[in-house]
């Protein structure tokens, strides 16, 4: 049987590892939120070993994207259009603050365990 704090530690990496690419994802998609056809990118979870969350396939959204009349550009179509990003700044904006969010919890229940750890040390030594 594994030790359930070694778990538990294990378990909050891996929720900060999710995070931090969930992070990342939410700046290239702010990062290219002006390039013309660029397609949000989104992440999926799941459940891996040991209830590990794991980032499972990132895909891409299928939004519509914006159009904006602009017939000098070279990607503009017949009637002048040129189809932006399809990237919201609310939305991504409210992705980051969550994924913030998961991740200090997380580092709180790694905290919280290696606090346990070493009090479980420490009172292994005492005896």
């Amino acid at each position: 049987m594994a030790d359930p704090l070694l778990t538990s530690l294990r378990i909050a990496g891996d929720g900060m590892n999710a995070q931090s690419f969930r992070m990342r994802t939410v700046n290239e998609n702010l990062s290219n939120i002006d390039t013309p056809g660029y397609q949000r990118k989104m992440l999926t979870f799941s459940t891996g070993n040991e209830q590990a969350v794991r980032v499972s396939r990132m895909i891409l959204s299928s939004d519509e994207a914006r159009k904006v009349h602009d017939p000098g550009h070279p990607l503009a179509d017949a009637d002048g259009f040129v189809e932006m990003s399809n990237v919201d700044m609310l939305t991504e904006l409210s992705d980051a603050r969550e994924a913030k969010r998961s991740f200090d919890a997380n580092i709180e229940a790694f905290r919280q365990a290696r606090e346990m750890y070493a009090g479980l040390i420490s009172l292994m030594r005492r005896s």
